[in-house]
């Protein structure tokens, strides 16, 4: 009987010993994580949902602010273009994954069906009574400025499909919206002392860096010099940013990997780095790792939000890495974030399949 006490008393000391030494705070990401590529089968997967919802009018949320009766039309009335896919930015950002992939895979535009589609809808009447909404005072900062930033973001592709004639002629009808939108911003920038750092539309840091990408582009220098002065203006001085609060309960971005992200192209590399260190010093822990935002109810439009959270999480620590190859160890985390959000695109409510398409897509391109 002694000797059976003192090996279950041995085994015991050995199996303390062992828990002792493995850190029990730490989860290690996957390392055999994978991401897709962005391939054809992926590229069907992806423009099938925009295809699916940009002239569906219901259900639909408008978001305006109404200065009489007289301004009670469907949809489809007050925005002849962007009146689908649920609401006005999803329906903007549904029409860049369509000229994003087609630009990228010919093979998808082969049967006219996307060509017939765009242009019934970009024409100079629907783009001047879309202009006439914008234009009215009470809606003047009607989607300031997430959908303003992925308007830029369609205007960028149309402008660089330089071999589809169509596709100039598109760019140059929608351009007196693009106009009032640059006009829009920066009038608004000098006038914004302080961040937006939610984790939806609002995020300040999100608007500017697609807008810079895209002021970079078109070569409109007097928007990428504002954007760049604000964002040194707004967040040079920031450090130790929360991420474990992160996220909350209808997240869609990291309100900390956003601002990492938008600094990242502001930034020359080797201030970049040194910002990243006081900003978010545990992304160089090769120990670091994030949980991926867990969706409950497929069918709540908020709580879907945290699968769009895993693809921005995913967008987000890529391009850190391209940056900062020394920070390959974030690549696994951003590979589960999007292996855990991309197979929920397809066959989906409609709360999450009208819009994180755009949102898989951005992540695929970033990798």
């Amino acid at each position: 009987m002694k000797q059976l006490f003192s090996s279950l008393f041995i085994c015991a000391f050995l199996m303390l010993s062992c828990k002792k030494n493995t850190p029990e705070t730490t989860i290690q990401p996957e390392q055999n994580q994978k991401t897709l590529k962005l391939e054809l089968a992926e590229a069907q997967k992806i423009i099938a949902l925009p295809l699916h919802c940009l002239e569906v009018e219901y259900p639909n949320k408008l978001g305006q602010v109404l200065k009489s009766s007289d301004e009670l039309k469907s949809p489809k009335q007050l925005r002849p273009i962007f009146y689908g896919c649920f609401d006005w930015h999803s329906s903007a950002h549904g029409y860049w994954s369509i000229v994003k992939l087609v630009k990228q895979f010919p093979e998808l535009y082969k049967d006219k069906t996307i060509d017939q589609l765009l242009t019934k809808v970009f024409t100079d009447e629907n783009v001047s009574i879309e202009k006439s909404f914008f234009d009215q005072p009470h809606n003047k900062t009607f989607e300031r400025t997430y959908g303003w930033a992925w308007f830029f973001k369609l205007q960028e592709e149309l402008y660089t499909w330089k071999d589809n004639p169509k596709a100039q002629q598109w760019y140059k009808t929608l351009q007196p919206l693009e106009n009032v939108f640059v006009e829009r911003y920066l009038e608004y920038l000098p006038k914004l002392n302080y961040p937006i750092r939610t984790g939806t539309h609002d995020n300040t840091a999100f608007g500017m860096a697609l807008s810079l990408e895209y002021a970079q582009t078109v070569g409109n220098t007097k928007l990428k010099d504002a954007i760049t002065a604000k964002a040194k203006e707004l967040y040079t001085n920031d450090a130790d940013c929360p991420i474990t609060y992160e996220p909350s309960g209808h997240d869609f971005l990291s309100p900390c990997l956003q601002e990492a992200w938008l600094m990242s192209k502001v930034l020359p590399q080797t201030d970049y780095k040194a910002w990243l260190q006081k900003f978010l010093p545990q992304l160089f822990d090769k120990k670091f790792d994030l949980e991926v935002g867990k969706v409950s109810d497929r069918t709540d439009g908020h709580l879907v939000h945290l699968d769009g959270l895993n693809f921005s999480r995913a967008t987000c620590l890529f391009q850190i890495t391209k940056v900062l190859p020394e920070l390959n160890h974030l690549k696994p985390i951003a590979e589960k974030h999007f292996n855990t959000a991309f197979p929920n695109i397809s066959n989906d409510d409609y709360m999450g399949s009208h819009w994180l398409g755009s949102f898989a897509l951005q992540a695929l391109e970033e990798q």
